[in-house]
C-alpha cells in the first residue's frame, strides 16, 4: 500500500490519477500511523513553503516524515521542502536533504514560474531511475530551484542554471518536475520508485 501524504497541497487529484492508471494500490491520506504503516510514501504537492512547513509543523507531519524508514518520494514542492532551507518565505524546511532552495532570478528575460516541458539529464549515481529516461522530457511548475548537491541524481537548466531535477538520500527520493504529468516519462518513473527496495 502506497500513503500519499494527504496535507492540504493543491495538486495532488493528478498523482492519485497517476497511481490509478499505473494499478498502484494507494490512499491519500494525514493519519501518522497509516503513513507509518504504509510500503512506501509519496509526499506531493502544490504550494507556498512557508504556509505548507507551517501546516507540517502544526499537525506533526515534518516530525512524522523525518522518522520513516520506508521509500518515501518527494514531488516539486515536496521535494523543496525536503530539503533544509527555502528562500520562499525564508523558512527552515524538514531537513532531509542538506540541499537548499533559491528563487530563479532571470538574466535573459526568462519567464518565472518554469513552466512547461524540460529534459532531465541522469547523472552517475542515479542508482533507482530506469535508463531509457534519460534526457526525457518531464512538466515543471516552480519558481524555486534546489542546488545540485551530493545527492542530485538528475540535473535540469534553465535561466542558465544547472539545478538538481532529482534527488537521492537513503530511502528519500525526490523529483522537481511532476511525473504525474509528465506522460510516458513520469510514468516510468512513478513505476521505478515503486520498484526500489
Amino acid at each position: 500500500m502506497i500513503a500519499v501524504i494527504d496535507y492540504n497541497a493543491g495538486n495532488i487529484r493528478s498523482v492519485l490519477y497517476a497511481l490509478e492508471r499505473i494499478g498502484a494500490e494507494h490512499v491519500l491520506t494525514s493519519d501518522h500511523e497509516v503513513i507509518r504503516q504504509a510500503d512506501k510514501v509519496i509526499f506531493p504537492g502544490v504550494g507556498a513553503a512557508a504556509s505548507t512547513m507551517k501546516h507540517l509543523n502544526e499537525t506533526g507531519l515534518s516530525d512524522l516524515i523525518r522518522t520513516l524508514t520506508q521509500p518515501v518520494f518527494g514531488i516539486c514542492v515536496g521535494m523543496q521542502l525536503l530539503c533544509s532551507h527555502s528562500e520562499e518565505g525564508d523558512v527552515p524546511c524538514i531537513g532531509i536533504f542538506p540541499e537548499r532552495v533559491k528563487l530563479f532570478r532571470p538574466t535573459n528575460g526568462e519567464k518565472v514560474p518554469h513552466m512547461g516541458w524540460n529534459n532531465i539529464s541522469l547523472q552517475e549515481n542515479n542508482g533507482w531511475v530506469s535508463p531509457e529516461v534519460d534526457e526525457g522530457y518531464c512538466y515543471y511548475v516552480h519558481s524555486y530551484y534546489v542546488e545540485p548537491g551530493p545527492h542530485t541524481v538528475a540535473t535540469t537548466k534553465y535561466c542558465g542554471i544547472e539545478y538538481a531535477a532529482m534527488l537521492r538520500k537513503d530511502n528519500f527520493y525526490a523529483a522537481q518536475f511532476h511525473p504525474e504529468k509528465s506522460a510516458l516519462v513520469g510514468e516510468q518513473i512513478l513505476r521505478d520508485f515503486l520498484n526500489v527496495a
